[in-house]
């Protein structure tokens, strides 16, 4: 099941943080479990106030959508051990054409190498002309060669090394091997048997035949095992007991995480040579192979956007992911889809009021904990209900969902608007509570937003803000940057701003002392402030 993150836009507010958890919660409860709200920034003092007087947490954090290799479909072949025999790597690699190659693991499935067919193919043909084996564990021979031990000597050995030789029939002493280090493969041949045997070799292995009693009883240290295989097979199985660990790959490897990058990952894989590269978890276990096949068509992420639709203000990489719906109350802006897609965007104060007529179109009540957080939002971003953009659908909606909820709005605005006095933050802090960009007609700008009940605490701090707004404009290279400090009791703003006077002067017909001037019924940045602005740049 692939997530559907709901996004409000960056510096979040109210609004934007709970019209998404009102929206996912409105679509899983429907049947669509994918949905998972997400904010694009730290929760500000008043959000945090109304999610712990309704007993919420927050939405996850989303830093960005750009594709990840957790969002490809990579594969996910079996994972073998370091000490597997060779005989089921190969096993296992043929069973699946499509995988070019496995991941050889520790016993805490942390990645030991990287095993192809190629690997197994080398290692063959070096054995042919160096059939030198050496500390093949017992237990991986008997195994591979489907053996059984058969005298006591057998029993006390645990791996075995040596020459691999196949003894041919002779009726005098075999000169193939005249020393204790030698693996003899042979068939019925009981003299051939007994000269091994009072030799010593290391390991001796009886093709397709009975070894008689007494032959087993001889009192030797050779390792007395029988097959039921012939000479020529059994010495191909020999050389594949040994375990993956001496033949795979374990240096210069290239791996990726699950939360890498796809755009680094490419760049990666251009520098190397490897046909298949293995993910890591965050423990760094492996969970899968990543191909150059994968990077051609990636899966993105999926989105809906909430409460904006501008680039600028969007989560960071949405280029990279696909956005199913977007549900606004502001201006149509810049942000562009490959697909015709579900956009709902109409002129109210909130788009928490949006998402609560959804949830009466479909049937749907919301709790007592969600409605009293929308009630909470769509106060929040009417300015309880002064701000130029609150409409008659705003105060029904809000009333409805208070109703809902068993609560007051009129406690309910104080307490929001009443929150934080700013006096535990910075002056950058503060600007960037409630901050948005926007370019309008070749210029940048920033707007930032800070709403109260009491300015004059805020304004006991104009030179930090006005210190700070004019960093802000510096570091971003903006045309204009705004501070608007709005008191709901005033019903007003002072604007602050870093940047040409006469474009405020002019913009909103007014006089401006020392980069400052109070806006009288000014409390809306989307519907008076922007528009202003706009229409002076045209």
């Amino acid at each position: 099941m692939d997530t559907i993150y709901v996004t409000g836009h960056r510096n979040p507010d109210t609004d934007s943080i709970v019209s998404a958890m009102a929206y996912a919660a409105l679509r899983n409860s429907l049947g669509d479990r994918e949905y998972t709200a997400a904010c694009l920034g730290r929760v500000n003092d008043e959000t945090q106030a109304v999610l712990d007087r309704f007993h919420s947490k927050p939405p996850m954090l989303l830093k960005n959508v750009r594709t990840q290799v957790c969002d490809l479909k990579y594969d996910t072949p079996p994972l073998l051990n370091s000490g597997v025999t060779i005989s089921r790597a190969w096993h296992v690699i043929h069973q699946d054409t499509n995988i070019s190659a496995i991941p050889v693991t520790n016993e805490d499935g942390t990645l030991f190498g990287m095993l192809s067919a190629g690997d197994i193919a080398a290692y063959d043909m070096s054995s042919v002309r160096n059939p030198q084996i050496s500390n093949i564990p017992l237990y991986n021979l008997l195994s591979v060669i489907e053996g059984k031990v058969l005298n006591n000597a057998g029993e006390q050995v645990d791996s075995v090394s040596g020459e691999v030789t196949i003894a041919l029939p002779a009726s005098c002493k075999n000169l193939l091997f005249d020393t204790k280090d030698s693996i003899v493969i042979c068939g019925d041949q009981p003299d051939m048997i007994r000269y091994a045997l009072e030799l010593g070799v290391q390991c001796l292995i009886v093709c397709q035949s009975e070894v008689s009693e007494e032959l087993r009883a001889l009192k030797t240290e050779t390792c007395l095992i029988s097959t039921p295989f012939d000479a020529y097979r059994t010495v191909r199985l020999i050389c594949h007991s040994l375990p993956v660990s001496r033949i795979c790959k374990t240096e210069n490897l290239v791996s990726f995480h699950l939360e890498d990058y796809i755009d680094d990952v490419r760049e990666a894989v251009l520098k190397s040579r490897f046909r298949c590269y293995p993910i890591l978890d965050e423990r760094e276990q492996v969970v899968g192979t990543l191909s150059r096949f994968h990077l051609l068509r990636p899966t993105r992420k999926r989105v809906v956007l909430v409460d904006h639709n501008e680039m600028s203000q969007a989560v960071r990489g949405l280029e990279q992911a696909d956005i199913l719906e977007i549900i606004d109350h502001h201006r149509l802006a810049d942000i562009q889809t490959g697909n015709p897609i579900y956009v709902r965007n109409e002129p109210v104060g909130s788009t928490t009021t949006i998402v609560a007529g959804m949830y009466q179109d479909r049937g749907l009540m919301p709790s007592e904990k969600m409605a009293g957080m929308m009630a909470a939002a769509i106060l929040s971003d009417t300015v309880m209900f002064k701000s130029p953009t609150c409409t008659q659908r705003d105060i029904d909606m809000a009333n409805r969902m208070a109703r809902i909820a068993k609560i007051s709005l009129d406690k309910l605005g104080h307490m929001i608007f009443s929150v934080s006095n700013g006096e535990t933050h910075t002056a950058e802090e503060l600007l960037m509570t409630d901050f948005k960009e926007f370019h309008i007609a070749g210029h940048d700008l920033g707007v930032s937003q800070i709403t109260c009940t009491d300015s004059q605490q805020m304004l006991s701090r104009k030179d930090e803000l006005n210190q700070a707004l004019h960093q802000l404009r510096t570091d971003k290279h903006y045309d204009l940057a705004v501070l608007m400090l709005t008191d709901v009791l005033q019903e007003g703003s002072r604007l602050f701003f870093a940047g040409d006077e006469q474009t405020i002067q002019q913009a909103f017909n007014c006089k401006t002392e020392n980069g400052s001037t109070f806006l009288p019924h000014v409390m809306s940045r989307k519907k008076q402030v922007i528009p202003a602005l706009s229409a002076l740049w045209g």
